[in-house]
C-alpha cells in the first residue's frame, strides 16, 4: 500500500510511512544521510490508494536533506514526498522584501550628516537650505510602489550648483572616467535631456534606465540603511535622492544628493552588465547577517562608490562617489593618497572615513575583473543556508530552500536552455 510523506524542518525535518520510519530509524540514515528520528506520527490517510499519512521529523543537514529527498521519491512504496517547513531556532534571520512593492518599507534613514542635526554638515546654518531640504525629502516619505515619481521644480540655485559640477565633471570625464561610464554619458546627453542648464527629472532618468537595462528609480529621503539600500537592488530598483547639495560645497558631498545619483550612479545602471552587476549584490544581501552586511556595505564602498580600474595603461575612475564629486575625481587620481590592488577578503574589513576626500583606494585591473571577483567572494563568504532568484514577471523574489521549489525552477528553466541550444546549433551552420 502507498504512503504520502510530509516534511518539515526545525532544524529538523517531518516525513511519512511505516516503510519510511523503519528506513530512517535504521543504520542506513545515520551512515548515508548523517541524520536521525526525532519524532513521527502516522495516522490513515483520507484519500483513495494511500494508506497513511505519516509526519516525521528528522535531525538533518540541508545538502544531506536534499540527497535523501531524492532517494525517499525513487521509492515505489510512497506516493508522495513533501517538505513542509524549515526553520533554524539558533538563527535569526532578518526580515527582507519578497515583492517589491515591500519595498514601500526599507525607507530607514541613517541620522548622520543630516543639516539638521550636524554641524559640519554645509547647510546647518541655512535656515533656508534646510526647509527646503525637508521640502523635497517629504516627496519620498509619501511616495508608493506604482506612483509616478513627483517632478520637483528646481530654483536657480539649485540648477547653478548642478551646472558648476556638470561642467567641471564634464572637462573630466575622458581622461578620469573608465569606458562603460563614458559611452553611456554620451547617450545620457543625447536621450536624457543631461545638460549643464536644467537637473534631469527623476521620473525621466527612470524611464530611460527601464528601456536599458530594466532598473528603476524610487525616491529617498536621504542615506538609507545598508540594509535597505542594497535590498533595493535585487529588485532592480536604485534608491535615489532628490535634493541638491548645498551650494556652498559643489565639489565634494559627504551624503548622497540629486548631483550624487544622476551623475555618479545613473550612467553605470543604464549600462547592461553593471546592472546585472548590481542586482546580484542585492540579491546576495538578502536574509544576509548583520556582519556581513556591513561587509558588504565596506566592500560597495570602495568599488562602486569609490572604485578604480586599470584601462589601456592609466588609472581611472568607475565609482558613484568620485564620478560626482569633481574635487575627489581630481583627488583620487593624483598622488596624494594610497592605492592598492583590489582584493575583497582586504577590502571588505578595510576602515573608511565618509566626510571628506578618502586616504586609499582600491584598483581593480578592469571593472568586470573587480565585479567577479566580488561575486566570488560573495558565494564564498555566505552564511545563508538558501538561495534566492528574482522572478521578473511577477517582481517577486523566491527563496529556494526546498526540492520542490528546486524542480520547478529546472522545470521552468529547461525550455530556456533548449532554445539557447537551438540558438548555438544554427550559429554553427
Amino acid at each position: 500500500m502507498r504512503i504520502n510523506m510530509f516534511i518539515t524542518v526545525y532544524g529538523c525535518v517531518y516525513l511519512a510511512s511505516h516503510h519510511l520510519a523503519y528506513t530512517l530509524t535504521s543504520w542506513s540514515l545515520r551512515q548515508n544521510f548523517k541524520g536521525h528520528v526525532a519524532h513521527v506520527e502516522t495516522r490513515p490517510a483520507p484519500r483513495k490508494g494511500v494508506a497513511f499519512d505519516v509526519l516525521i521529523k528528522i535531525d538533518i543537514l540541508r545538502e544531506p536533506l536534499l540527497n535523501l529527498l531524492k532517494s525517499l521519491r525513487q521509492g515505489s512504496a510512497i506516493a508522495s514526498v513533501n517538505l513542509l517547513s524549515e526553520h533554524h531556532s539558533s538563527i535569526k534571520e532578518a526580515w527582507f522584501p519578497k515583492h517589491i512593492s515591500e519595498l514601500d518599507m526599507c525607507n530607514h534613514l541613517m541620522t548622520k550628516f543630516e543639516p539638521d542635526l550636524d554641524m559640519d554638515h554645509p547647510g546647518f546654518a541655512d535656515k533656508e537650505y534646510r526647509a527646503r531640504r525637508k521640502e523635497i525629502a517629504d516627496i519620498a516619505f509619501t511616495y508608493r510602489y506604482g506612483d509616478p515619481i513627483p517632478r520637483v521644480a528646481y530654483q536657480q540655485e539649485e540648477i547653478d550648483t548642478w551646472g558648476a559640477v556638470f561642467k567641471e565633471l564634464e572637462r573630466l570625464i575622458p581622461t578620469h572616467a573608465c569606458r562603460q561610464y563614458r559611452e553611456v554619458w554620451e547617450i545620457l546627453k543625447r536621450d536624457c535631456g543631461y545638460t549643464p542648464d536644467q537637473i534631469p527629472q527623476l521620473e525621466d532618468v527612470s524611464k530611460f534606465m527601464k528601456r536599458r537595462t530594466g532598473f528603476t528609480l524610487r525616491p529617498a529621503a536621504g542615506l538609507l540603511t545598508a540594509r535597505d539600500f542594497l535590498a533595493s537592488l535585487a529588485f532592480r530598483v536604485f534608491q535615489c535622492t532628490q535634493y541638491i547639495r548645498h551650494h556652498s560645497s559643489p565639489h565634494h558631498s559627504p551624503e548622497p544628493d540629486a548631483i550624487h545619483e544622476l551623475l555618479g550612479h545613473a550612467p553605470l545602471l543604464a549600462e547592461p552588465a553593471f546592472a546585472q552587476f548590481s542586482q546580484e549584490l542585492g540579491l546576495a544581501s538578502l536574509g544576509a547577517s548583520d556582519h556581513e552586511i556591513e561587509k558588504f556595505a565596506t566592500m560597495y564602498w570602495f568599488t562602486v562608490e569609490f572604485g578604480l580600474c586599470r584601462e589601456s595603461g592609466d588609472v581611472r575612475a568607475w565609482g558613484a562617489g568620485l564620478l560626482s564629486s569633481f574635487g575627489e575625481l581630481a583627488h583620487a587620481l593624483s598622488d596624494k593618497p594610497s592605492k592598492k590592488d583590489f582584493d575583497p577578503a582586504i577590502t571588505s574589513v578595510q576602515p573608511y572615513q565618509d566626510q571628506d576626500y578618502q586616504d586609499l583606494y582600491f584598483i581593480a585591473d578592469t571593472v568586470e575583473d573587480a565585479q567577479e571577483k566580488f561575486r566570488r567572494w560573495t558565494f564564498q563568504t555566505m552564511s545563508r543556508p538558501y538561495e534566492v532568484r528574482y522572478e521578473p514577471h511577477s517582481q517577486s523574489v523566491q527563496t529556494l530552500d526546498s526540492v520542490h521549489k528546486l524542480e520547478d525552477l529546472t522545470s521552468s528553466l529547461t525550455s530556456e536552455i533548449q532554445r539557447l541550444n537551438n540558438a548555438v546549433r544554427k550559429m554553427k551552420f
